[in-house]
């Protein structure tokens, strides 16, 4: 009994993680994968190595949803197919019955805390760099015709009609002061485009260019015919490796991080020149300061811990619902599924809007959903276990 539940467990697992991956991978894909396959800015290989950087950070959620919708579909068969009456008929008790699949969740905590912790942020972070090095990669060789990108630089949309390895037709560049205000537009029947590495500058030339310059509000013509250079400053996505997020921080470099801000920010450092009163005060202000700084990262820690034993809570509370469900269908089991990972991470979604305010210990919400699944779970297991 044991090896047919693990199969059949590991079997609607696999299928389960599979469908929840491709269903969040569907989002970013669309978002932006596709778009810059689509602008011919990467080739297919490069699109597959997005989507291969993406599905570990997806994994961080699919992994528990398949393991929760698992254990829903199948020990509400089990029930509904009287095989769990027929167990309990020979003696065998329920808890005795579902120690594999326990075991098994924990097993997948230790494999979710590795991609939360390490393996998810550093392939996000990959990705991330992945997608804003396409564009200087393309430049100005293979930039896409008849787009118009805003990839360069947020101030600067260009539009190129025919590209012939930097050799340009029927260009049209728009300037903006920012990203709304229209400053002059600048068209030319030809061009080309050089890319300046050291200097992370595009340079255009335009031929028998014409100008369009805004003046006051009133657009007036600006430039004369001939040739114009131009130099578009690449913008930050474009200008190397950034600083990583903290968000995209894996767990080691949260807690480098956390340690280094609390280091600059000790209060326990001498402050001359200040009476007790203004002391006291002073280090009361620091040290708000520094809850302030380290609250989103503390944050961080704690939901990359936290994340990892989803997969228990939620085993331990789909075991169950699924026998008092007591039905086969597989929409049954996959609607409770989305009831309860709604509930779950609305806890999270909740914590994450308080991440700047220390005061609320949002770190310590997010530990919330994984005690509410554990208690209500082996509560309804204990009283599964009695037959009540």
């Amino acid at each position: 009994m044991h090896a047919y539940l693990l199969r059949q467990i590991l079997a609607s697992l696999l299928l389960t993680v599979a469908v929840f991956t491709f269903v969040l991978l569907l989002g970013n894909v669309l978002k932006e994968i596709l778009t810059i396959l689509i602008s011919r800015q990467a080739s297919f290989a490069i699109v597959a190595q997005a989507i291969g950087l993406l599905i570990p950070f997806v994994w961080v959620f699919a992994l528990p949803m398949g393991m929760l919708t698992a254990t829903l579909l199948i020990f509400g068969r089990f029930s509904a197919d009287q095989e769990l009456t027929a167990v309990r008929a020979s003696g065998i008790s329920l808890l005795s019955l579902v120690s594999p699949i326990l075991l098994l969740s924990l097993a997948l905590c230790a494999v979710s805390a590795e991609i939360n912790m390490d393996i998810g942020p550093r392939c996000r972070v990959a990705y991330t760099r992945l997608r804003d090095s396409l564009t200087a990669e393309f430049v100005p060789s293979q930039i896409p015709e008849r787009t118009w990108i805003r990839d360069f630089n947020p101030n600067w949309i260009v539009y190129v009609g025919k590209n012939s390895h930097g050799s340009l037709e029927d260009v049209f560049i728009l300037q903006y002061t920012n990203e709304t205000n229209w400053q002059r537009t600048i068209r030319a029947p030809r061009g080309r485009m050089e890319f300046d590495p050291t200097n992370r500058l595009l340079n255009v030339y335009l031929y028998d260019s014409k100008t369009l310059q805004s003046n006051a509000g009133t657009a007036v013509p600006g430039g004369a015919a001939g040739v114009a250079g131009i130099q578009i400053p690449l913008g930050q996505n474009l200008m190397g490796p950034q600083r990583i997020r903290v968000d995209d921080m894996t767990f080691l470099q949260l807690w480098d991080e956390l340690h280094d801000l609390e280091r600059r920010l000790d209060v326990s450092a001498p402050l001359k020149n200040l009476t007790a009163q203004q002391l006291r005060a002073r280090k009361e202000e620091i040290e708000k300061l520094r809850q302030d700084m380290t609250s989103p990262i503390r944050f961080q820690i704690h939901r990359q811990v936290a994340f990892s034993f989803a997969c228990f809570g939620f085993t331990l509370i789909g075991i169950p619902l699924g026998i008092r469900v007591h039905r086969r269908e597989t929409n049954v089991g996959i609607g409770m599924a989305l009831v309860l990972v709604f509930v779950y991470y609305s806890f999270v979604l909740v914590a994450r809007a308080f991440h700047a305010r220390p005061e609320l210990a949002p770190h310590l919400i997010v530990w919330m959903p994984n005690f509410i699944f554990q208690a209500v779970g082996a509560v309804l297991l204990w009283r599964a276990n009695r037959g009540v």
